[in-house]
């Protein structure tokens, strides 16, 4: 049983504020679509966005898991061949109090990353092959925990809105790109097709959408890292992939630069859209001196791919709008 910081009360609160969260995003992303859609093509466009919007919003949270894993072209790990992590995560769920432990996925590319997908009840986790190269197995039970700690507070659901939109506004992008073409060819005409601020605005979607994902995730975050410290009972483990993760992957600014947002850090990631990562190392360093679970201890064995692949560095390649593998 987990009882600091995983009570009723907080369970409460942490929903009402993701509820919050989702429509604060909705709103900003719709706010842009309806601009630009007014700029093309007036009050009939504006409704049209809408109804994008209102999709976005309804199918979201109801994308199977294995849909998500399959965009990444990431490979499940049954519990019998996943090696030192089977346990880890059956350990992890019970301490969490799931009924259901999360499905392991690893994604064949060397971006290290990891996310969690689907609801409490249906959810995987997915880790990609780069970071199980370049994290001990002490740093990746912080970061499983981390995920686990978004499942357990049913975060999946405003994670799975933002990335959603993160990638319909990726979308806007090429539409600016293409409606700048026919624009280009209208001045040699001396004809102006669209307006060049629905262009602008289209343009710079992605990078306003991430913009509302770091205004929004601060408290979350921090939430699931000490959610995800007293689950392991090593704060140490967690602070340590973090400062690792920060050095191997970049800056927020380069996530949000053209031409789609992740770049450098894919989306959805451990990484995109949180706080400093020296404030959360602090706040978990903090933990020391409270009562912890007891430390979950793995001896570390050589790491052998769990998706087939060779030692050769892999490196991500981008399939339209911005998936990666």
């Amino acid at each position: 049983m987990v009882e600091t910081l995983l009570d009723e009360a907080t369970r409460r609160e942490h929903k009402q504020r993701n509820v919050v969260h989702s429509l604060l995003l909705l709103a900003g992303i719709g706010a842009i679509l309806a601009l630009a859609a007014w700029l093309l093509s007036g009050w009939i466009g504006v409704i049209v966005s809408f109804g994008f919007v209102l999709v976005i919003f309804l199918g979201a949270s109801r994308v199977p898991p294995e849909v998500v894993m399959r965009m990444y072209r990431a490979q499940p790990v049954a519990a019998s061949g996943s090696g030192q992590f089977g346990p880890i995560l059956v350990e992890l769920a019970r301490r969490a109090e799931l009924e259901r432990v999360p499905r392991l996925y690893v994604i064949p590319s060397m971006t290290l990353n990891a996310f969690a997908t689907g609801t409490r009840d249906n959810a995987a986790i997915a880790l990609t092959e780069g970071l199980l190269r370049r994290l001990s197995v002490r740093e990746v039970i912080g970061v499983l925990a981390h995920e686990m700690s978004h499942v357990r507070n049913n975060d999946l659901w405003v994670m799975g809105v933002a990335d959603v939109m993160s990638r319909f506004t990726q979308t806007l992008y090429y539409s600016a790109l293409l409606l700048l073409m026919l624009n280009l060819m209208g001045l040699a005409f001396g004809e102006q097709a669209v307006s060049w601020w629905a262009i602008v605005i289209l343009f710079f979607a992605p990078a306003i959408s991430s913009l509302l994902q770091l205004g929004l995730s601060r408290a979350r975050e921090y939430d699931a890292d000490l959610e995800a410290a007293m689950l392991t009972g090593d704060p140490i483990g967690l602070a340590s992939a973090l400062r690792r993760l920060e050095n191997y992957t970049g800056r927020f600014w380069e996530d949000m630069l053209p031409p789609v947002p992740g770049r450098k850090v894919p989306a959805p990631s451990v990484l995109r859209s949180h706080p400093a990562t020296e404030d959360r190392i602090e706040r978990l360093l903090a933990l020391q001196a409270r009562p912890q679970q007891p430390q979950i201890v793995v001896v570390e064995e050589p790491m052998v791919s769990l998706v087939g692949w060779g030692p050769f560095e892999m490196r991500p390649r981008y399939r339209f709008p911005g998936l990666w593998f």
